[in-house]
């Protein structure tokens, strides 16, 4: 059978070697993401202001909310002229969008719904903690919910693909917003309190027992802990504790947004993804939003369907290196859709993108910048962008890798074709003028082999000496290092370095506030 345009030309994830690639018009493309302040695109007018600064920090996607409240202000009756709005703007200017469907609950909170739903807690009930009080957090556990968050989404979903099926604009959708028990660990509604005493489900026992060698240790030892009982209710298979209750949630949180993406895809099935808010240490659940699409949860998540795509952090959490290695452990693709848009962002989003080859990166209240022409995003994004092509050829390949320098973490070696690399942070070099500083700026840098002994290295604020591999005995010197561009994806050499910028053949340098892309060649001598 013939595949219609539908099914063949839709924006969609593929797996190239061990990674995963998003395709838009059947091209791979790379998230040089922004993400707008909640509230920045709740009118046309509020947005006006915003659209040149975006264009001048090089992104080539804005991920913007969606807002349930706004599109069914009445009930059944639709109003989809502020999405079109966004769509046409983004088109005009060239860029992309990722829709964040604030429907049921945006940062744990239902403040998102609509009035005829807050409006109705006998139809449409609330979470209620331990000693009866409602909060403001829809129940998982109700149909009603399910029914009316499910009926808006395949709506939106279904009036996207008409407006927008050919050309793209909008290429993936966050499916609500840090989902998350607060401030406590499970719903004591009635409706929860039947369901936690009943048996656990057997598609969730099955899932367990099939996976049973890969899932996070964790989890693993929770259910380990308790005999990896096959049968019984929550308590019985998990123990009783916090723990349980988060599990017992991040179920029915799971299965309520899976069955709401699935809904979506039967309208227009383009990749679905959700997001995190990191637990911090020490805290318990329901001191976090806790049973949201969390690391040490992720089996139940992935457990409860497979309509979402994949689980996304959002960062504003200082521990970049170990929370994304969480979300990957699994060989899962990373997407960053909102980071903290500090002077960190922009180094780590191209570590991101070098070292866990991600699918984009994306800072939140990208609209807040003052002189957007001289940000170090900008000028982050437009080096990625220039290496797009080069990076997605070689994507899953063991070709590409990164590296994030600051003062307590000045040094990281990288092994990559028949060479190790050092990278030292800039301020290494005695001679740089803010090596005394009590503080030194983040750096980073992406290092992609294209060839025997030929790599592009691209970033700012490095320095980096080369060891063989092999044969110990040898040494590594500098055949060539060309400072350029990319123009129309072709390499054009802008000056040939060596002498002092190459400290007479010893090391490749880009120095802190520079931004640059080197193409190197190696050689081995005795």
């Amino acid at each position: 059978m013939q595949l219609g345009f539908s099914q063949k030309k839709i924006p969609h994830l593929q797996k190239k070697g061990d990674k995963t690639q998003l395709m838009v018009s059947e091209k791979p493309f790379l998230v040089l993401g922004g993400e707008l302040g909640n509230s920045s695109a709740t009118t046309i007018e509020s947005m006006e202001p915003i659209w040149s600064k975006l264009k001048d920090m090089n992104l080539n996607t804005v991920l913007t909310p969606v807002y349930w409240e706004l599109i069914e202000k009445e009930e059944g009756k639709f109003d989809f002229s502020l999405v079109d709005d966004l769509i046409l703007r983004a088109r005009k200017e060239d860029l992309k969008l990722v829709f964040l469907w604030f429907g049921s609950w945006k940062n744990s909170m239902s403040s998102h719904a609509p009035a005829w739903v807050k409006l109705n807690q006998k139809k449409y009930p609330r979470v209620k903690d331990d000693k009866n009080k409602s909060h403001e957090i829809l129940t998982p556990l109700s149909e009603n919910n399910l029914k009316a968050d499910i009926n808006a989404f395949q709506k939106l979903m279904a009036h996207i693909k008409d407006f927008d099926q050919k050309e793209q604009t909008v290429i993936m959708i966050q499916v609500e917003n840090e989902i998350g028990m607060l401030p406590i660990a499970r719903d004591y509604s009635p409706l929860a309190n039947d369901v936690f005493n009943k048996e656990v489900p057997s598609e969730l026992l099955q899932y367990l027992q099939k996976n049973k060698e890969k899932l996070v240790p964790e989890f693993l030892e929770i259910w380990k802990k308790n005999g990896f009982k096959t049968k019984g209710n929550w308590e019985t298979i998990f123990g009783e504790g916090l723990s349980t209750d988060e599990i017992f949630m991040a179920w029915y949180f799971s299965k309520f947004t899976n069955k709401v993406a699935q809904a979506g895809k039967d309208s227009y099935a383009i990749p679905m993804f959700v997001n995190a808010a990191l637990n911090a240490p020490e805290k318990k659940p329901g001191e976090y939003p806790s049973a949201g699409p969390l690391p040490h949860v992720m089996d139940v998540w992935k457990a409860a369907g497979n309509s979402v795509d994949f689980l996304s952090p959002d960062f504003y959490n200082p521990s970049f290196k170990h929370w994304n290695n969480l979300f990957t452990r699994q060989g899962d693709p990373l997407f960053i859709p909102e980071h903290k848009f500090d002077k960190t962002a922009p180094f780590k989003g191209l570590y991101a993108i070098g070292h866990y080859e991600a699918i984009g990166f994306s800072p939140f209240s990208i609209e807040s910048v003052t002189d957007a022409k001289n940000e170090p995003l900008g000028k982050i994004y437009d080096l990625v962008r220039q290496l797009t092509p080069v990076i997605e050829a070689n994507k899953g390949l063991g070709k590409i890798d990164g590296v994030l320098l600051d003062k307590e973490n000045q040094s990281q070696i990288i092994q990559l074709g028949n060479y190790e690399f050092t990278f030292k942070h800039d301020y290494t070099l005695n001679w740089s003028d803010g090596a005394k500083e009590e503080t030194w700026p983040m750096t980073s840098a992406i290092i992609i082999e294209i060839a025997p002994d030929e790599f592009y290295i691209a970033g700012s604020g490095i320095v980096v000496t080369f060891k063989p591999l092999k044969d110990k005995s040898l040494n590594v010197g500098i055949l060539k290092v060309d400072y350029g561009t990319f123009e129309n994806k072709i390499w054009k050499t802008f000056r040939h370095f060596n002498g002092d910028q190459t400290h007479q053949g010893r090391h490749v340098r880009i120095a802190v506030d520079d931004y640059e892309i080197q193409k190197l060649k190696l050689y081995t001598y005795e």
